[in-house]
């Protein structure tokens, strides 16, 4: 399983009348994450990019538990607990207030796909390396 955390601030214009964080900025949040979650493995969202392979997202939810206000500091915990399959890649996603609350939580289901030809395609084999640590394969045996 690899997990990371990243902080972001609740700025003003993401705020309702309610002075509650509009839900539609959720999704946002919840892609300042992954990106960070993929930079923490020391790989870049534009280095994927730039070298042929995409992730559009093709399945987004969250459940809203409790508020996120203005000027809260809120930390985005972003998960992989499944070894990507296939061309899916799943991110369990949590947002915390400062007291550890959780607000938020959340699943993306993102497809590998070739820029170039918007065909399904596997995982980037420099990404499976940097996972590899974090995961075992079934019955307990490590990735190599």
């Amino acid at each position: 399983m690899y997990s990371s955390e990243t902080k972001i601030r609740v700025r003003y214009a993401e705020t309702d009348r309610m002075n509650v964080v509009y839900h539609g900025n959720y999704a946002q949040y919840f892609e300042v994450g992954r990106v960070e979650a993929i930079r923490q493995l020391g790989l870049s969202y534009k280095d994927l990019e730039d070298s042929g392979t995409i992730l559009p997202v093709i399945e987004w939810n969250a459940k809203f538990l409790r508020p996120a206000r203005y000027d809260d500091l809120l930390t985005i915990r972003t998960t992989l607990s499944e070894w990507p399959t296939d061309h899916r890649l799943r991110f369990r996603q949590e947002v915390f207030n400062e007291e550890g609350k959780l607000l938020t939580i959340g699943d993306v289901l993102l497809y590998f796909m070739r820029s170039a030809t918007m065909e399904r395609a596997h995982m980037p084999n420099e990404m499976a390396e940097k996972l590899k640590p974090f995961f075992t394969k079934p019955g307990g045996a490590q990735f190599k």
